[in-house]
């Protein structure tokens, strides 16, 4: 997390691009913990806009998401 707080204090773009937490949208310092924190939750159209895709492919990688995560709760039931 160092980069993150180095990034927040200078409000400088991050440019350790093999950080998981590393997005090219320089407008949340190009940092999914700084967007985060910046703007709490998103919704599908802005999170469409920082990861360069449809609002649709956002929308189908959600679905899937929710899907796996509700047959790994019936897993443990």
């Amino acid at each position: 997390m160092k980069c993150v707080e180095e990034c927040s204090a200078v409000r400088a773009p991050c440019c350790n691009e093999s950080c998981k937490f590393w997005i090219n949208y320089s407008e949340d310092l190009n940092c999914t913990l700084v967007c985060v924190k910046d703007n709490g939750a998103l919704t599908l159209m802005e999170t469409a806009k920082r990861l360069g895709v449809s609002h649709v492919r956002i929308k189908q990688i959600q679905d899937k998401a929710i899907i796996k995560m509700n047959k790994k709760i019936l897993e443990k039931l």
